[in-house]
């Protein structure tokens, strides 16, 4: 059993950036491939971002593309997500999201394909 603990999220201003972390505990961090993913009141989850156990592939949805950068710390159990120009429409509830898999170059940008989830942190953008 993974669990995941995100930390890092606030309220900034239009254009601000943010770091968010997520640490897990309880499994094998390097054999799961790790998504961040945002929720808005009345919305579904969405994708944001994905990167592959290795952490040499990664995927982002076009509204983030060129803002938003993930990475990971094997040795820290730690994924990141790097947020900068942030806009008004960023705000919303962020989670990371982990998933077990055999396959070193998969990613899943979605939500039903992952395994465990962290309890989320809220990202506030004033505009």
């Amino acid at each position: 059993q993974v669990q995941l603990v995100e930390s890092g999220g606030g309220l900034v201003q239009a254009g601000e950036s943010l770091r968010l972390s997520c640490v897990a505990s309880g499994g094998t961090f390097s054999l799961h491939a790790m998504g961040w993913f945002r929720q808005t009141p009345g919305k579904e989850r969405e994708f944001v971002a994905v990167l592959n156990r290795s952490g040499d592939t990664r995927y982002y949805t076009d509204s983030v593309k060129g803002r938003f950068t993930i990475s990971r710390d094997n040795a820290k159990n730690t994924v990141y997500l790097q947020m900068t120009g942030l806009k008004y429409e960023d705000t919303a509830v962020y989670y990371c999201a982990a998933k077990a898999t055999y396959y070193g170059d998969a990613y899943y940008t979605g939500n039903y394909e992952y395994d465990y989830w962290g309890q989320g942190t809220q990202v506030t953008v004033s505009s």
